[in-house]
């Protein structure tokens, strides 16, 4: 079957409700003409929209996001390669044939499909209340947006659709791609239309919907990333205004006992007591020979997203936020696995996503954290720091007060630009903003090059060709299957 029937039938199939906060039974629906009739169906089509955001979390997306970077790698086993072309992310290896590639490219095309589907239907659905319309209008253009603000980072130009394909030969329309321009201009309206029609909050069993505070958050984020700095001065600093706090505790940031807390502005929703609304990223993130000791299952773990020496020696000494982002497993048969001798013979694996016990093996109960206040006023730092306006270091010090830090004053403008970065790179380690953070501030070769060359000299198993960071690699190839049977045009270098 020709991959544009694939992609239009994933924005056509079967959906379910998110989970118990979005107060839907599950119901499966046909995208036809005579589906949209009534507002209850716009919901289920609404929440089936962020369902796809749950299967994008909990697949292997954090590659292309995390691993790609200098914050992880891979525990390489050599008794199991089913995971080869994984692992060709992180070194930077990977051909246009790469299934991971493929499938956040599908997965994300998907996403936009589907709320594409609810933007052009939904003015003929009779709502008794126009603002639940406009609602429901705002969430699916905050999905939409938040889908392109992916692509177009990773992808660079690809085909730009703000209309539901209700043709398969519409479908990518004859390998036409849009520019950055194009896309990031559709993305920005796209997040104010979100802000005009979003509630600054929900009731419990809403918990976890994007709100207008998540849509200036993203919409601040895409300004940083397009150095329009003024403006993303102007949304971070509305975050600021709709009641976000800070934490006490860091750690109560990811537990499962505190999810969509004062501190929370998006984050995808998990329930492991749900069948199939679980999370799973202990079991791909956990060591592999570690399951029965952490877990409480036999088997392996994934080994994947594994700590690497640069971001656990990138804490400042006394930061609070290390040993609650990273915990070390002891075992002796960590001298089977190159990754522990760097760390006196333990294997380090992400904390944030372990809250033992587990229900059932394969289940876990987090939620994914995609923006907390804490990153937003890092990004407002930054932007101040850049525009020249405002007080950046009343933003940073909050967060380094918190981790335990002395409040820094006084630097230059790039010793003040360094700190914030660093701090960054801390607060939201493991949280897959490391890779966009490296492309936006331009130092992406520059620190992939370096940590290439450090990985290479502890780990034996990388090749000469490992970590070969040339600009075209910045984006990733457009999947070959595109090209062969769609006629998009590959990016430049691959």
């Amino acid at each position: 079957m020709k991959l544009r029937y694939i992609l239009l039938g994933l924005g056509l199939l079967s959906m379910s409700s998110c989970n118990n906060l979005l107060d839907v039974e599950p119901y499966t629906f046909s995208s036809g003409d005579n589906y949209y009739e009534n507002e209850g169906q716009v919901l289920r089509a609404v929440n089936g929209v962020y369902s796809r955001l749950q299967g994008l979390y909990t697949s292997d997306f954090w590659a292309m996001t995390e691993m790609r970077a200098d914050n992880t790698n891979y525990q390489y086993d050599e008794t199991d390669r089913g995971a080869q072309q994984r692992e060709e992310i992180d070194e930077f290896l990977i051909t246009s044939s790469n299934n991971y590639v493929n499938n956040a490219w599908v997965a994300l095309f998907g996403i936009v499909q589907q709320a594409n589907v609810i933007i052009s239907r939904i003015d003929n659905v009779p709502f008794a209340d126009e603002k639940v319309k406009q609602q429901y209008l705002g969430e699916a253009k905050f999905i939409r947006g938040f889908a392109y603000f992916h692509l177009v980072r990773l992808f660079g130009e690809v085909p730009l659709h703000t209309k539901e394909v209700a043709n398969p030969q519409d479908a990518f329309t004859d390998g036409k791609k849009g520019t950055v321009d194009e896309i990031y201009t559709v993305i920005i309206q796209d997040f104010k239309d979100a802000i005009a029609s979003l509630p600054p909050g929900y009731d419990d069993n809403n918990k976890g919907r994007a709100t207008k505070g998540a849509a200036h958050a993203v919409l601040g984020d895409v300004y940083l990333t397009r150095k329009q700095y003024a403006d993303a001065v102007t949304n971070f600093t509305e975050v600021t205004k709709l009641g976000y706090s800070l934490m006490p505790d860091y750690a109560s940031c990811f537990s499962p006992n505190s999810k969509n807390n004062a501190e929370s502005v998006f984050e995808i929703q998990y329930d492991q007591s749900v069948e199939g609304e679980n999370s799973n990223f202990i079991y791909m993130f956990g060591p592999r020979n570690a399951k029965m000791k952490l877990i409480g299952f036999s088997g392996n773990l994934g080994g994947s997203n594994i700590p690497t020496p640069s971001i656990y020696n990138a804490y400042e000494a006394g930061d609070n936020r290390r040993d609650k982002s990273i915990q070390m497993f002891s075992d002796p048969s960590n001298a089977n696995f190159q990754e522990s001798k760097a760390f006196n013979g333990n294997m380090p694996f992400i904390k944030k996503y372990y809250h033992p016990p587990y229900i059932e093996d394969g289940r876990s109960d987090e939620n994914w954290p995609v923006y907390r206040y804490a990153h937003v006023l890092l990004m407002l730092a930054e932007a101040q720091n850049e525009v020249g306006s405002g007080d950046p270091y009343a933003h940073l010090n909050l967060v380094r007060k918190r981790a335990g830090l002395p409040a820094l004053s006084g630097l230059s403008k790039d010793a003040l630009r360094d700190a914030i970065a660093k701090e960054q790179r801390v607060e939201v380690a493991f949280e897959s903003h490391r890779w966009y953070q490296l492309l936006r501030t331009g130092k992406a070769i520059e620190v992939m090059t370096a940590h290439g060359a450090e990985e290479k000299k502890r780990l034996s198993r990388l090749s000469s060709a490992s970590y070969n960071i040339q600009p075209f690699k910045l984006l990733f190839p457009i999947p070959q299957r595109e090209i062969q049977i769609n006629g998009i045009e590959q990016n430049e270098g691959w």
